[in-house]
């Protein structure tokens, strides 16, 4: 996908309460603003990267971009697990994020054990491909400390770095 990385920021929302009650994985969702500026070339599926809450650390992360098959969702979403334990909640907080690779396209599953051990899986490969020097680089990319604004999603992706989106215009 020519659009990666792309990074992207906005603010977290409460999505389908499913991340941490059902699956015991906690997952910060984008409004439909920021899923609505998704570049053409980003398919549904999972991707992995880094994700950066407020201006606190950048945390590796994988992300699920689609309708969730398995829950048969009638709306797109963006569900990020930042792979770090929290607190609490960061609901109203702006979620800063770089989608570095695409791990698979979203599919259904038999049973919820099996979708908590794909994405279990998913996780880990993750971990695994954000280590590889090209990839730990963008961890430090200054996207990260430039100051969020908590008003408007932006995007932005480096292979057109003339072409910000703030709030889809």
């Amino acid at each position: 996908m020519k659009s990666l990385p792309y990074f992207c920021r906005g603010e977290v929302i409460r999505g389908f309460g499913r991340g941490s009650k059902e699956l015991g994985i906690p997952t910060a969702n984008f409004s439909d603003s920021v899923v609505d500026t998704l570049p053409p070339d980003v398919s549904t599926g999972i991707y992995y990267g880094w994700a950066c809450v407020g201006t606190g650390e950048v945390y590796k992360m994988v992300m699920s971009i689609g309708w969730n098959p398995y829950y048969k969702n009638t709306k797109k979403s963006m569900e990020t697990h930042v792979i770090h334990k929290f607190k609490e909640d960061f609901y109203g907080e702006i979620l800063s994020v770089v989608m570095v690779g695409y791990i698979r396209p979203e599919r259904t599953f038999n049973s919820i054990e099996a979708l908590i051990a794909a994405i279990n899986s998913d996780i880990e490969e993750a971990k695994v491909k954000l280590e590889l020097p090209e990839n730990l680089k963008l961890r430090d990319d200054n996207f990260f400390t430039s100051a969020p604004s908590s008003s408007l999603p932006l995007t932005h992706n480096l292979a057109s770095a003339s072409q910000t989106i703030i709030n889809g215009h």
